[in-house]
Parts: structure tokens; sequence; C-alpha cells
């Protein structure tokens, strides 16, 4: 299992929407409104590496209104 937290930038007037729609994708255990260079910070897991871009790039990222995602692995040390 791997989880990540996804930094997702959108376009104005949007970002409700798209937190909306992100936290209802399977994978996606939560989807929070914030401030600062990133509108919505989205906590996912997924079985995998692979699974996990799948999820960012197909599912994510495909929401209207997404201009951008950055992908933060989340690390167990």
């Amino acid at each position: 299992m791997i989880e990540a937290y996804v930094l997702i930038q959108t376009k104005i007037g949007k970002v409700q929407g798209v937190a909306a729609e992100a936290s209802r994708i399977a994978g996606v255990a939560t989807a929070a409104v914030v401030a600062g260079p990133y509108d919505v910070v989205a906590r996912v897991a997924a079985d995998d590496i692979d699974s996990l871009a799948k999820l960012v790039v197909a599912r994510i990222q495909t929401i209207d209104g997404v201009t951008r995602t950055l992908t933060c692995p989340i690390l167990h040390l």
C-alpha cells in the first residue's frame, strides 16, 4: 500500500467543485480546500506506485477545473 498527498491547483471559481468531485473518487481518503499556492490537498492510497499514478493521471487530473497536480508519496521511515 502506498499513500500520498496530492496538491491540486484549480481554475478560478472551481475549487469547491474540484474538492467535492475528488472526495468521491475511490482511493481518495480526504480532499480539503486550503490556502496557499495550491487550492486542494487530497490524501490518497493505492496498492502500488503504478496504481497511484493511474489514480492521479486518469482520475484526479481529469476533473474539470484541475490545472496542475503535485504528488507527494508518504514515506514510512
